[in-house]
């Protein structure tokens, strides 16, 4: 097993080349290894400003647009697995099945959802390739997927040096 990125461009204004998906897959890849996380999948999403605006409304009560959100996957309640094993069955299997199905299944982490223009924006604004900018967002997700935050100036202080020292090492310095 290992970090999986399923991602789905959702806004039609601005082409993302192969190369850029490459290279959210390699922060991923350094994004975990920086925190000890081997498996699981994360679910990108690319959209304009107006559906981020939603999302943020939504789901945080903030009537504007953002340039990521987050949404971290609850923790494994007791009917899961169960819910697993049935699905095993209903596609042929058997209860001999159930570990094979355990096997294949790779847990999400959750979705990041990145308004491509206003990477684009911040991109021009900090003077930085929009590469570095949508690097940054992703990895900022990413963090807050797992737990971190930036409430107060000590979270904030730990969760950018993360992100900093993973771009770094992936080479996207401003």
């Amino acid at each position: 097993m290992s970090l999986t990125l399923e991602w789905n461009n959702e806004q039609d204004a601005h082409e993302i080349p192969d190369t850029l998906i490459v290279r959210l897959k390699q922060l991923l890849q350094l994004a975990g290894e920086a925190e000890g996380i081997e498996d699981g999948e994360v679910a990108l999403t690319l959209v304009d400003d107006e559906t981020i605006h939603q999302l943020n409304k939504e789901y945080r009560g903030i009537d504007k647009p953002t340039d990521v959100l987050s949404f971290a996957m609850q923790e494994k309640g007791e009917d899961e697995l169960e819910i697993l094993y049935e699905e095993a069955e209903a596609f042929g299997g058997d209860e001999g099945d159930e570990s094979e199905a355990l096997e294949e299944f790779v847990e999400p982490l959750g979705d990041i959802i990145i308004s491509v223009p206003r990477a684009i924006a911040q991109a021009e604004e900090y003077g930085h390739s929009f590469e570095r900018e949508l690097g940054f967002l992703f990895v900022h997700g990413f963090l807050h997927l797992i737990g971190y935050d930036h409430q107060d100036e000590e979270q904030e202080k730990e969760m950018f040096g993360k992100q900093e020292a993973i771009l770094e090492k992936a080479g996207l310095t401003r």
